[in-house]
């Protein structure tokens, strides 16, 4: 992700899916410390669903 598409990503999760800020900011934690798609790290906490993952990747394919 690019910061530009950050921010856009974010707003992605907390308007569209309804993903807590406090579930995104313990997602971000975990990703700096094992990188990897953020995407994936919100769905093996448990934080997405597995519908609201196909979403996010259908997201990332657009707009990446």
């Amino acid at each position: 992700m690019n910061n530009t598409n950050d921010s856009k990503f974010i707003s992605f999760l907390t308007e569209e899916l309804a993903v807590s800020s406090a579930s995104i900011s313990i997602a971000m934690r975990h990703w700096q410390h094992d990188p990897g798609p953020l995407s994936m790290i919100l769905w093996q906490y448990g934080f997405v669903s597995l519908e609201q993952l196909e979403k996010i990747l259908d997201w990332q394919d657009t707009y990446s």
